[in-house]
């Protein structure tokens, strides 16, 4: 399971597995569950190139939201996984 630490955001952890290039078994750790529980059952099984087009640059905060740390997320996960 990939671990991540999202910035700017109430969330303190996204874990999540990729699986065949889709995202499996995403969970926030923290956030607002509603929120958090509700963008991870959207996109599970879905490419992660696919999550990162839908999610990336949506805000909550000033700057950036959970969604959009799930794609920054999922961006560092390609990055160390070439």
């Amino acid at each position: 399971m990939y671990s991540y630490k999202p910035v700017g955001v109430c969330s303190r952890e996204i874990m999540f597995d990729v699986e065949d290039g889709k995202v499996k078994n995403i969970k926030f750790v923290g956030g607002c569950m509603g929120n958090t529980t509700g963008v991870a059952k959207l996109a599970e099984g879905m490419k992660v190139e696919d999550v990162i087009k839908k999610l990336e640059g949506i805000k909550c905060r000033p700057t950036t939201s959970c969604p959009d740390q799930l794609a920054q997320a999922l961006k560092q996960y390609l990055n160390e996984n070439k």
